[in-house]
């Protein structure tokens, strides 16, 4: 779970540069949505565009479509954000990260890109005396076209990213085939790598391979909706049981990588040595805890 309680200073024009604090920070950043810093990408893109709600985090908590997060929302800003979600935008809002780009020599303050945006639903709220627990799930990648305004809360007009598909469907369906096994195979050991009193039914990756098998019920434009090939070669970047702190931050790096690719084979060739990765992982700790139960 993560609190988030994020503050902004007065900008001057939505468009150029504002000022304002990552979550559950305390110093001013300089954020600045430099235009120079964008590359030229051949995405499958559709001429659509939304206008959304935009909640910002730092640059290692981005969220890829299938994955699930829950948030702890207490500032009246975001929760005003919430209930625009919930009641006008049905259920959707943006989630994307601030990616540091450069420093500024003559104000000593760090510029930031707005990167790796992607569409969430909120599946889930739960009142608190103190703001609301909100469970979101990753939707799609979006394209962040323009910030429409910064008060009370960011909102922006955004359009989906999906992948190239220059191959057939046998081509993808093989590969898609393959990591689905894999990733069946990662969660039988997870499961028994929990203690009998911690078990779940199912791990976080069986979770969004589960919904991403599941042709999503969404209320949005199909556009957003990325295609299961898509879908499926996410659904594999997500913590397995126990990761230690090297682990998380090898995650991390795949999910950075995975969000900038293009191409759905290659990210399905990607995810698939991932979880190869991990149930050598796994495998090895059930071996460790087997030995340790024996003495």
């Amino acid at each position: 779970m993560m609190n988030v309680s994020l503050s902004f200073c007065q900008p001057s024009t939505l468009c150029t540069s504002k000022r304002q604090l990552l979550p559950s920070t305390s110093t001013p950043i300089l954020f600045s949505f430099s235009h120079s810093h964008k590359k030229l990408r051949r995405f499958v893109t559709c001429a659509s565009s939304s206008e959304l709600p935009l909640l910002p985090f730092p640059i290692d908590q981005v969220l890829v479509p299938s994955e699930t997060k829950t948030l702890h929302l207490y500032e009246a800003r975001y929760l005003a954000l919430l209930e625009e979600s919930l009641f006008k935008k049905k259920k959707f809002f943006v989630h994307f990260v601030l990616d540091p780009i450069a420093i500024n020599d003559t104000s000593g303050e760090a510029s930031f890109a707005a990167r790796y945006g992607c569409l969430v639903a909120i599946e889930k709220v739960e009142q608190l005396e103190i703001g609301a627990l909100v469970s979101i799930r990753g939707i799609g990648r979006v394209k962040i076209l323009k910030f429409q305004q910064a008060e009370p809360y960011l909102t922006g007009a955004v359009k989906p990213l999906l992948d190239n598909i220059p191959y057939s469907d046998t081509e993808l369906s093989s590969k898609v085939l393959k990591i689905k096994e894999a990733l069946r195979s990662l969660n039988s050991l997870e499961i028994k790598l929990k203690a009998p009193q911690e078990a779940l039914l199912q791990t976080l990756t069986a979770n969004s391979l589960r919904w991403s098998e599941n042709t999503p019920s969404l209320d949005c434009d199909n556009s957003f909706i990325p295609p299961l090939a898509e879908l499926v070669s996410f659904a594999a970047l997500q913590p397995v049981s126990g990761s230690s702190e090297s682990e998380l931050l090898k995650l991390q790096k795949k999910k950075l990588r995975a969000m900038d690719i293009k191409d759905t084979l290659d990210r399905l060739e990607d995810s698939i040595g991932y979880v190869q990765d991990n149930i050598s992982l796994v495998a090895a700790k059930l071996a460790i805890q087997s030995l340790d139960s024996r003495l």
